[in-house]
């Protein structure tokens, strides 16, 4: 495992970031607020390791053109860790809130943000509890979502961070068929603390329910400490507002 502080050097990167967002945003002029295009979203990954997240994409242009866009996230989740003094289960809940850019090509779409994040944790045992220092970092995060072919899907996320020192990255592809992208996904998830998840499945993604658009996950988990894989479901969703 990498030395993630030393590997990713942020300060550095972030300091690039936050140049090109507003490098890229300097020729728009501040939008009135009936003139912002919002796109509200939540994900569900419900496992051994579970993880829940609501937030809001806030475009200063439209969100189908090139553009400068602001996220807001607030998330909570639960993971176990195994030791010499029994299983604990560390509480954690994160929240950021990071400005970038997208740009749209004819194959697809490219969005960059960086950001401050914020995070607490609780660890708790069977006859133990206690919480850790607030940290506040910064946050990388990158997105690709290209269309090889007029049906096929291949979409890439990256997200790190120094509150917690940790890399979250998935990667899916999808064939379109029965109204959505179907197909393999893989995800991966480190910390500084040691701990690492693997998931690996199938995705259904853009399936429409009226407003709504929905992705669906499921196949195994591993995690640091357990010795045989674990089933996973997760459940994304996002809206116009």
């Amino acid at each position: 495992m990498p030395d993630l502080p030393a590997f990713w050097r942020f300060r550095e990167a972030s300091t690039y970031a936050v140049a090109a967002f507003f490098y890229g945003a300097a020729s728009f002029t501040a939008p009135r607020a009936e003139e912002l295009d919002t796109l509200l979203f939540g994900s569900l990954d419900a496992a051994a390791a579970t993880f829940v997240t609501a937030g809001a994409k806030i475009g200063l242009t439209s969100l189908d053109h090139d553009g400068a866009v602001a996220l807001a996230s607030l998330g909570g989740g639960r993971q176990s860790e195994h030791s010499s003094d029994g299983t604990h289960h560390r509480y954690t809940a994160i929240g950021a809130v990071v400005l970038g850019y997208q740009w749209f090509f004819d194959w697809g779409v490219i969005a960059a943000f960086t950001g401050p994040d914020i995070t607490a944790q609780m660890l708790a045992g069977r006859q133990s509890a206690g919480s850790a220092p607030i940290h506040l970092g910064f946050r990388l995060h990158g997105e690709i979502w290209a269309r090889p072919t007029e049906t096929t899907l291949l979409q890439a996320t990256v997200i790190a961070g120094t509150a917690l020192e940790s890399v979250w990255a998935r990667a899916a592809w999808g064939y379109r068929c029965w109204g959505a992208y179907l197909g393999p996904e893989l995800s991966l998830y480190t910390d500084a603390t040691g701990y690492r998840k693997w998931n690996v499945g199938l995705h259904g993604t853009d399936f429409d329910l009226g407003r709504y658009s929905f992705r669906v996950s499921a196949g195994l988990q591993t995690e640091t400490g357990r010795r045989t894989a674990g089933p996973y479901v997760a459940l994304s969703v996002w809206s116009p507002w």
